[in-house]
């Protein structure tokens, strides 16, 4: 991908890298470590994030190669803005036993199938479903934010042996979520490197 980096993010990352020594990660763990720190100003994610380079090497092939990206509120697809995403929630209903946001997730497996990257920034119980599909995911960023299901169903999520991006704590939110997602949409498909 062609992308030409502003020099107000080429200093962000430079004064990120001055406060923070990132260059033991594997390069796709740096890339997403890097672009979830910088979106929330916050270095605590250098050891709250939770990556598999190995998940992450097949991830970024499976993005680079065309597979869907599904996030469950729009503000999360509202980050992503050099791939089109999938965002169910405006048809979705609750019910009993199931949120807005759980039915989100099924209406968009029911679309996508398996083989996505699911993007989760903000609604555990979408990660709680997510969790009952047979998906496949090629990866779910499960960084959903809040003090009630949070940590919970990012434990589960790590707990499942999907392929996975999370963090411990009860941090996230859209923007964290979608960083994560272009990170690997960012990174070089060759052995070149790129400044951010």
């Amino acid at each position: 991908m062609n992308r030409v980096v502003h020099p107000i993010e080429e200093e962000s990352y430079r004064r990120l890298r001055a406060r923070l020594d990132t260059s033991h990660f594997p390069p796709l763990t740096r890339a997403v470590v890097e672009r979830v720190i910088h979106s929330a100003a916050d270095l605590e994610y250098a050891t709250d994030l939770v990556t598999d380079e190995g998940d992450l090497e097949k991830a970024h092939a499976a993005l680079h190669t065309g597979a869907p990206v599904v996030v469950d509120v729009e503000m999360v697809g509202a980050g992503i803005t050099r791939r089109e995403t999938v965002c169910r929630l405006r048809d979705a209903v609750a019910g009993p036993g199931l949120t807005r946001s759980a039915h989100a997730i099924r209406l968009a497996y029911e679309q996508v199938g398996p083989g996505a990257l699911w993007v989760i920034g903000n609604a555990p119980t979408a990660l709680e479903e997510l969790l009952t599909l047979d998906a496949s995911p090629a990866l779910v960023i499960g960084l959903p934010v809040g003090f009630v299901g949070a940590v919970e169903s990012k434990a589960a999520l790590r707990e499942s042996g999907l392929p996975a991006v999370s963090n411990v704590s009860e941090k996230g939110g859209s923007a964290v979520a979608a960083a994560a997602l272009n990170a690997l949409l960012y990174h070089p498909t060759s052995d070149s490197e790129e400044k951010s």
